[in-house]
């Protein structure tokens, strides 16, 4: 199953980190949050990804292009111009970034995945948000339900909106801005008819979380998956200064990977 990831935006909310580098690629602990987020899905055997990019796209693009050499130890002899390798640190990901304007709004971007998804169901989530949801359990939540669509429901501190979601897990009203309860924490599952619900000729200009949810919602087609562990998105640089706090203790919940995160 393919992992698509929304890493377009600006993040002009973090002001000058995100004036050379889009705001997946802020870093936390000397990565950024988009590795931070391709190590939770790698860890539960989700290893490949469509990177939806925007914003500034080729600096992600170079970070991968990179990695082999940013991450491995290495000695360059210059007067022999020789490289030697010593210890090589990779991931066994297939990354494929797909450039999809600076633009574009969310549905519009996951759209022009379309023909890389194929008839696959995919995952989706935010390149800008970390946490120890257990996607295993994600996703067997999401066959159980029999739903289009799945999203990771969290409980923040009351700054997003909320969703009105029934016993069995169906959301029955998705709204994007009022005050409490579940929000729409993203790591969403995605049986491939969901891309039925954005209309291509308007696609650049929609919004994932407006017309395509709702409708989604309104049709019974929206599942919850209540997450009570941790959820973190990097909005303000209070938020990334809070995750690199966290990172620093070397116990950050998300990082499930190397089993401090609740699995």
């Amino acid at each position: 199953m393919n992992v698509l990831i929304l890493a377009g935006g600006m993040g002009t909310r973090l002001g000058e980190e995100t004036k050379l580098i889009p705001k997946p690629m802020v870093e936390i602990g000397g990565y950024p949050i988009l590795w931070h987020i391709m190590k939770i899905y790698s860890h539960y055997g989700y290893n490949d990804f469509i990177i939806l990019t925007g914003y500034k796209g080729h600096v992600i693009k170079e970070f991968f292009l990179n990695y082999y050499n940013r991450y491995s130890d290495m000695t360059i002899d210059l007067d022999n111009n020789d490289v030697q390798i010593h210890k090589m640190r990779s991931e066994p990901w297939k990354v494929t970034m797909l450039y999809t304007g600076p633009d574009t709004l969310t549905a519009g971007r996951i759209y022009r995945a379309k023909n890389y998804i194929g008839n696959d169901p995919f995952m989706l989530t935010y390149g800008d948000g970390v946490s120890d949801v257990n996607i295993e359990k994600l996703v067997d939540s999401h066959a159980k339900s029999g739903k289009l669509v799945t999203l990771t429901a969290v409980q923040p501190e009351g700054r997003f909106g909320a969703l009105d979601i029934e016993a069995d897990g169906t959301i029955s009203q998705f709204q994007e801005k009022p005050s409490d309860a579940w929000i729409n924490g993203g790591f969403f599952v995605c049986e491939n008819k969901a891309l039925n619900y954005i209309e291509p000729s308007t696609a650049d200009k929609m919004m994932w979380e407006r017309a395509p949810l709702q409708n989604i919602a309104k049709d019974g087609q929206l599942h919850a998956y209540k997450h009570s562990g941790f959820w973190h998105p990097m909005d303000m640089l209070k938020d990334k200064e809070d995750l690199n706090k966290l990172w620093a203790t070397e116990k950050a919940p998300w990082d499930v990977w190397n089993h401090f995160g609740n699995k």
